[in-house]
């Protein structure tokens, strides 16, 4: 498998965190764990799908997913070859006019967005590249074709920034107060440019946290660091986030 990640253009900086190039000669399933952009893919070879319930969902040749709460399992098939741009906490509003939080929890495919015969196009030229460069070139013209700037929202960057600082263990309330605005308001811009409410933003990246804590830190303080109020309720959310308990986690690091 090859996983090889790209700087974006200077133009898409603002916006694009990296592009990446994943390939693999075999089929394969796998786990993705939440993040905290949304992710555009472009599959050049092969298909892709994802695990729902006991159905296999195909995805679209091009399509983007929005944030999610829980892991999804994914089923690559043989020689499959894929574009993926990592947008910023905020970029992708600047490409789809919609409130991101409309695409929470789903995939949906990119023609949605784009016309018949730009999406056509795009898929058609990097099926036919024969370089990386080439493909991650393809894609930056198709987003630059389609951006949009706007203006930065101040309240909702400063809010990002510091439920990043507290690691997610952070009251939406207390953090309405600190920014002198009040829930509502703060909640409603949020989960539009960033596609989920400031609690779940918050829940994914204490998460994330955690993860990182525990090949460190004595389990039992990672617990109240994160600000649990028990080991029951630490252990629901660690396994609907990862799919496996604590202890299976350490084990299998």
């Amino acid at each position: 498998m090859r996983f090889q990640c790209y700087i974006p253009c200077s133009a898409l900086k603002p916006y694009v965190k990296q592009f990446v190039i994943s390939e693999n000669a075999e089929a394969q399933t796998y786990k993705v764990l939440p993040g905290t952009s949304l992710v555009m893919g472009f599959q050049y070879s092969g298909t892709l799908a994802f695990e729902n319930g006991s159905a296999n969902v195909s995805l679209a040749t091009s399509g983007i997913t929005g944030l999610l709460d829980t892991y999804r399992v994914f089923k690559n098939s043989p020689n499959i070859g894929t574009v993926l741009v990592m947008f910023t906490e905020t970029g992708a509003a600047n490409f789809l006019r919609l409130p991101l939080n409309e695409l929470f929890g789903e995939s949906i495919p990119l023609n949605n967005f784009f016309s018949h015969n730009q999406l056509a196009e795009t898929e058609e030229r990097l099926c036919a590249a024969g370089t990386d460069t080439e493909r991650i070139a393809i894609v930056e013209n198709l987003l630059l074709a389609r951006l949009n700037p706007l203006s930065p929202d101040l309240l909702v960057n400063k809010a990002i920034e510091t439920i990043y600082q507290h690691n997610g263990n952070v009251r939406i309330a207390e953090l309405a107060n600190q920014l002198h605005t009040s829930q509502s308001p703060l909640e409603k811009r949020f989960r539009s440019l960033v596609g989920a409410t400031p609690k779940k933003f918050a829940s994914i990246i204490r998460i994330k946290a955690v993860m990182h804590a525990l090949k460190q830190t004595n389990y039992r303080e990672v617990i109240y660091r994160s600000g649990y109020f028990d080991q029951a309720h630490f252990i629901k959310d660690f396994k609907s986030f990862t799919g496996v308990t604590p202890e299976q986690y350490l084990k299998d690091i």
